[in-house]
């Protein structure tokens, strides 16, 4: 995969009273990421090559990808598809990029999601809703050992733009 043809489309930055190895471990582990990831764990294969799995509360697979690149505890780059029947073969692959560096007593913390393509602003509003959602959790659980409870609707204007594409979706 030749990351160079991917955009960024969505960017977020937080600063979190933490540390980068802290992060790391909330990026990385299934036990940290249930707790801020609406019960959703992650499994990582720290390696470059190794898979990146996100399952739901029930164990079903939500998210599959690859490890792109993993400079522990400063970057993580990951292919992040969702699994939806004929989503990547329509939309192409997404690449999530985490990039943590110390910034004085608290830790930034960038998210960038990237396609290979452009995609409409209707397809990237899922993403665009439960990405601050996912990351203000986690920042609220690595300040104050509590996650946020935030109750999401689906992302009914994604929603619509894939069912307009012809898109099935669970």
């Amino acid at each position: 995969m030749n990351i160079d043809n991917f955009k960024p489309a969505t960017v977020y930055t937080i600063y979190i009273a933490s540390t980068p190895q802290q992060v790391w471990q909330a990026l990385t582990s299934a036990e940290f990421s249930r707790k801020y990831f609406f019960g959703n764990a992650v499994e990582v294969d720290l390696r470059i090559g190794g898979s990146y799995v996100v399952r739901t509360p029930d164990g079903s697979l939500h998210i599959s990808g690859e490890v792109i690149e993993c400079v522990p505890p400063r970057k993580l780059t990951i292919t992040f598809n969702v699994n939806w029947p004929a989503l990547i073969e329509k939309l192409g692959p997404t690449l999530v990029t985490y990039e943590i560096e110390p910034a004085g007593d608290a830790v930034r913390l960038t998210m960038t999601e990237a396609h290979d393509r452009p995609l409409s602003d209707d397809i990237l509003s899922g993403g665009r809703m439960g990405w601050p959602a996912i990351l203000s959790s986690l920042k609220s659980l690595l300040e104050t050992g509590e996650a946020l409870i935030i109750k999401m609707a689906p992302p009914q204007r994604m929603l619509e733009a894939l069912k307009k594409m012809g898109i099935g979706t669970p």
